[in-house]
């Protein structure tokens, strides 16, 4: 009869932490030892929060962009209505702690499986369902000055680059000049202890909103004639591509120009890629890029491109309401162009994604439309 093989055991050996993971561990045993302090005084264990509310969210015209305020929300142990919350902040905590420690990284899915049980004694569930520990994540971020990903959690990867740029990723060496058709796929998690730029001859990035007009400049080389890099965001660009397009530009000196559908919604994402967001004010300085220039979709390229009426879409109630709270910013009250730029698609009564184009030439986009736009210097600001 074989042997039975001994088992093995359990325990996971100290990772090897990087000098983040030991600032941002500190900053988790920082956090639990307050909640300690708190109770062996006699206090109320609590904790408090800083506000991600909108009136805690401020524009910085020194910095051009959004930032965070000083106001706060205190969460206490035996407050019936805060006690849930306050139970869910400390285990998000320890389980970011638990991955650091070990030196693994999980998916936000992951944590919410990782944290999720049933509160012996009772029917109550630590996390009812995804949504209900999504913002406690949030919560940990901000309290702890941290992003999620130097917390080892990380979302799915959605953007790709390609274009003059060497890359050691985690290790491996990334050629961003022979990715093929599909491009290195964007990592949530970029920050410089697993993204190194080893090498870049790129002269600036042009970041597009979609994949299927990426795919065109790709197709076209566009990043070979013109010595670039290419992104995209799928849409709005998740955390991971605004931060990396943050360090291309802060690192490596590289101007940043967007190519967005000539509609409300391509107007938010370049906001969102210059100011940051209201959601995220707490990370603008690691997201934002205020020099960033919008090179088009413009609202008078349906007449200087000699566009078909077949091409535009009607705007509609939810795009005007949209286009109007725009105009407010405060980064772009102030901008005639802006202005003017909305008022026009308002007059045109009507938007256009970049596809429209393609009614002109399959390859007008690349062969013709950015380019002059880029010899021209003709940009939104």
């Amino acid at each position: 009869m074989a042997k039975k093989s001994p088992k093995k055991s359990s325990t996971t050996a100290p990772a090897a932490l990087s000098k983040q993971d030991v600032k941002t561990l500190n900053s988790l045993r920082g956090l639990a030892d307050e909640v300690v302090r708190s109770a062996e005084r006699g206090r109320t264990p609590s904790l408090d929060i800083p506000s991600r509310s909108l009136s805690n969210v401020r524009y910085n015209k020194s910095k051009r962009f959004i930032e965070m305020g000083s106001g706060t929300n205190r969460r206490e142990l035996f407050n019936l209505s805060q006690a849930k919350s306050y139970m869910q902040t400390l285990l998000v905590g320890s389980g970011c702690k638990q991955l650091l420690e070990q030196g693994k990284t999980t998916s936000i899915r992951g944590l919410y499986y990782l944290l999720k049980h049933t509160i012996e004694g009772s029917r109550e569930e630590t996390f009812d369902d995804q949504a209900d520990c999504d913002p406690i994540i949030e919560d940990v971020e901000v309290s702890l000055d941290a992003l999620r990903e130097e917390l080892h959690v990380y979302a799915s990867n959605r953007g790709s680059m390609v274009g003059n740029i060497l890359l050691n990723d985690s290790g491996d060496e990334i050629d961003c000049t022979r990715m093929g058709s599909g491009g290195y796929s964007i990592p949530s998690i970029v920050e410089p202890e697993i993204i190194k730029f080893a090498k870049c001859d790129a002269k600036f990035v042009l970041h597009v909103e979609k994949d299927t007009v990426w795919r065109r400049f790709n197709e076209d080389k566009f990043w070979q004639q013109y010595n670039c890099i290419l992104t995209h965001g799928s849409g709005q660009p998740p955390r991971g591509v605004r931060r990396l397009l943050n360090r291309l530009h802060n690192e490596l000196g590289l101007p940043v120009y967007c190519l967005l559908d000539n509609d409300p919604w391509g107007y938010y994402i370049y906001s969102v890629i210059k100011q940051g967001s209201i959601n995220l004010a707490y990370e603008s300085r690691r997201m934002a890029i205020p020099n960033a220039r919008y090179i088009g979709l413009r609202s008078k390229d349906f007449t200087a491109c000699g566009l078909s009426p077949s091409v535009t879409i009607r705007l509609n109630e939810q795009d005007v309401r949209r286009a109007k709270q725009i105009k407010t910013y405060p980064w772009f009250v102030n901008k005639k162009p802006w202005q003017q730029e909305i008022d026009l698609m308002l007059k045109n009564g009507f938007k256009l994604e970049v596809e429209a184009l393609i009614s002109k030439d399959i390859s007008y986009v690349t062969e013709q439309y950015v380019p002059e736009r880029l010899e021209e210097q003709d940009f939104l600001d």
